[in-house]
C-alpha cells in the first residue's frame, strides 16, 4: 500500500493506492484515517510514494476545493461486496450541487432487485464505508427531513463540502 498526505481546507487527508487506481481517501477525521496511519507507523506496510494516481487525485481535489467540477476521475480500484458496490455506483451519478436520502437510494435498489423494500439503514452502512470520499461523493446523501446525518469525516466537513457546492441544509 502506497500512501500520500493531502492539506485541503477543511484538514490533512490521506490517498491510498495498492497499483496505480485509488483505493482510499480519507480525512484525518474518519476512524480509517487514525487506523492507517497507526498501521503504516507501527508496521510499516505503507509507504510514502509519487504515484500518477496521487498527482492525478491532487489536481482533482485541487480544482474541487476552488469550487469546480473536475471533467476527468482518477482510476479507482473498489473491492467490496455486491450491494455496497451498487451503493457506491449510485453515489456517483450525484450531480454537483443535488443530494439524494438515504431512502431514495433504498428505494432504487429495491425496484433493481424487484423486492418491496430495501433498508435505508443498510444503505447508510453502504454509504459509511465508502473509501473514497468527495470524489464517490457520499456528502451528498441527507436524511429523509433534510437533516446532515452521518459522514465518516464528521457532520461539520458534511456541511463544509455541501455549502462549497452551494448546497444550504440546516
Amino acid at each position: 500500500m502506497i500512501y500520500r498526505h493531502y492539506n485541503s481546507p477543511f484538514g490533512d487527508m490521506i490517498i491510498l493506492s495498492k497499483n496505480e487506481n485509488l483505493v482510499g481517501l480519507y480525512f484525518q477525521t474518519q476512524k480509517e484515517f487514525k487506523k492507517i496511519q497507526d498501521t503504516y507507523e507501527a508496521y510499516k506496510p505503507y509507504k510514502h510514494g509519487v504515484l500518477d494516481v496521487f498527482e492525478q487525485t491532487k489536481q482533482w481535489l485541487d480544482i474541487y476545493f476552488l469550487g469546480d467540477l473536475p471533467t476527468f476521475t482518477p482510476g479507482l480500484e473498489l473491492d467490496s461486496t455486491p450491494f455496497r458496490l451498487r451503493v457506491w455506483e449510485i453515489l456517483q451519478t450525484i450531480k454537483k450541487g443535488e443530494v439524494i436520502t438515504y431512502k431514495d437510494i433504498a428505494k432504487i435498489i429495491a425496484k433493481e432487485k424487484n423486492i418491496p423494500n430495501m433498508s435505508a439503514q443498510a444503505v447508510g452502512g453502504a454509504v459509511g464505508s465508502n473509501p473514497i470520499c468527495i470524489i464517490i461523493p457520499c456528502h451528498r446523501v441527507i436524511g429523509s427531513n433534510n437533516s446532515l446525518v452521518g459522514y465518516a469525516g464528521g457532520v461539520d466537513i458534511k456541511r463544509k463540502l455541501l455549502e462549497l457546492e452551494g448546497i444550504k441544509i440546516d
